[in-house]
């Protein structure tokens, strides 16, 4: 289930699932959004710290479900940080389902997309963020009004040349995100696996939060559970400035022992580029000619 398109002067609603916002953090953020025509709304409880770090897990999972239900919203947009896990219990699918809008976020929110889409089959947007608006570059603007502003994306937008791991061409359901709260997320009664699908994995990891050998781990982790012999392709986004020998050699090495196709791209992650991925949407990746394409 694809929502209605956020239209070019249409209503983006704020909240704050994953960490404690402020009014002064976001006033530029809001004025840069009005700047490009649209209009913004923020959650009741977007700016409460309740718990001194954040916001209660109802508090944050009220101020979601407000955005839902609020028929001028069409696009819900939230960051990262951490604790999105702690909304999930509180959220009332069901309503999401029967009022369905864009809903757009990054790191942290791995968590909420990936568990909205498989709760609800509404397609989700990995990759905007509204920290986007900071510094609205030409590529973060070519992928809103690709991803988010048309009724249907037919391709993913390369920011530049990937580097093909492993050769090769896979065709699934997209999933992913940031690659601790993917894998944490494996095995929760939020996101049920369907192993008779087949899934493209694409994943995100910076340096900043950790080394090659923590993104490995987390990446073993996601191998040795029911999900993986389900994986046809995987899309690793940017982690560093410089392109990691060793990461790329780990991504190869995964991609040789389970003869799927691999690659490693500056297009989506904590870098300056935040291209968008479409989770639930089938697609074909082919590393090779470093297309993906939905269907």
């Amino acid at each position: 289930m694809i929502a209605p398109k956020l239209e070019k002067n249409g209503t983006i609603g704020l909240c704050a699932p994953s960490h404690a916002a402020t009014e002064a953090d976001y006033a530029p953020r809001i004025a840069a959004m009005q700047r490009e025509g649209f209009a913004v709304k923020t959650a009741d409880n977007m700016f409460q710290a309740t718990h001194g770090y954040l916001a209660s897990p109802e508090e944050r999972a009220a101020d979601i479900l407000q955005l839902f239900m609020d028929e001028s919203v069409e696009l819900v947009l939230f960051g990262g940080g951490e604790g999105a896990g702690e909304v999930l219990p509180y959220l009332d699918f069901d309503l999401i389902r029967a009022h369905p809008k864009r809903m757009a976020s990054y790191s942290d929110g791995t968590t909420i997309l990936n568990a909205v889409w498989a709760q609800t089959g509404l397609t989700t947007y990995y990759g905007a963020a509204p920290r986007i608006f900071d510094a609205y570059s030409a590529y973060d603007r070519e992928n809103v009004e690709t991803h988010l502003m048309q009724e249907k994306a037919a391709a993913h937008v390369n920011s530049c040349p990937w580097h093909t791991a492993r050769p090769g061409r896979a065709e699934g359901i997209l999933v992913g995100g940031y690659t601790r709260n993917f894998a944490l997320l494996l095995g929760s009664k939020y996101f049920p696996i369907d192993l008779e699908q087949k899934y493209i994995l694409f994943l995100e990891d910076h340096e900043m939060f950790g080394g090659v050998d923590y993104v490995s781990a987390m990446i073993s982790h996601m191998e040795q559970s029911a999900f993986w012999p389900c994986v046809t392709g995987v899309l690793f986004g940017h982690y560093s400035r410089e392109k990691n020998a060793w990461l790329t050699e780990r991504l190869a090495r995964l991609g040789d022992r389970y003869g799927i196709p691999v690659a490693y791209c500056d297009d989506f992650g904590h870098g300056d580029n935040h291209g968008i991925l479409e989770i639930g949407r089938k697609a074909v990746l082919d590393t090779q000619e470093q297309t993906l394409v939905y269907l």
